[in-house]
């Protein structure tokens, strides 16, 4: 009895088998590079150039501190033998302002900056999302992988040219 039990069994776990790789050779499966997408889109390369442009004057006023900063330090490292302890007070007292000035203004600037950068490139991730979208309707795809997590895929499986063109149009 044991015996027959465990023949259905083995014969039931066959079939499943069997039938689940029958499921998988009817799909039709492509892949994507997301990121190489992502690095031919012209847009990707303008986005530096944008929040740079948007940023500047915040970013000019940071590196006028550093560099009040490091000629205070230097000032204090050259002049410090022949300066009275007054003034070396008054220099000290100036550089702690302007580290806390810099501090206080550089770490949320290169926050924001960032936040803006993950804007803007989550935007572009969007038009990408959309355009694998479109071409995996048009072409009947069933399932989309990104070509970065695949170890091998078939050149005509690789969509990333037709997803492009997509976006291209889309604009």
């Amino acid at each position: 009895m044991k015996k027959f039990t465990k023949s259905l069994i083995a014969g039931a776990l066959l079939t499943t088998a069997m039938a689940s790789s029958a499921v998988f050779a009817e799909q039709k499966i492509g892949a994507v590079n997301v990121q190489g997408i992502f690095q031919a889109m012209p847009q990707a390369a303008s986005i530096q150039e944008t929040i740079a442009a948007e940023y500047k004057d915040k970013t000019e006023e940071v590196s006028r501190l550093e560099k009040d900063i490091k000629y205070y330090l230097e000032k204090n490292q050259r002049d410090a033998a022949t300066m009275s302890t007054k003034e070396k007070t008054e220099l000290e007292g100036k550089i702690l302002a302007l580290r806390d000035e810099y501090t206080s203004k550089a770490q949320p600037l290169q926050q924001e900056i960032q936040n803006r950068l993950k804007e803007e490139q989550n935007k572009l991730l969007g038009l990408i999302k959309q355009g694998i979208d479109v071409v995996a309707a048009k072409e009947k795809y069933d399932v989309i992988l990104n070509a970065n997590a695949v170890a091998f895929i078939n050149p005509d499986s690789d969509i990333s040219k037709l997803v492009l063109e997509q976006i291209a149009k889309t604009k």
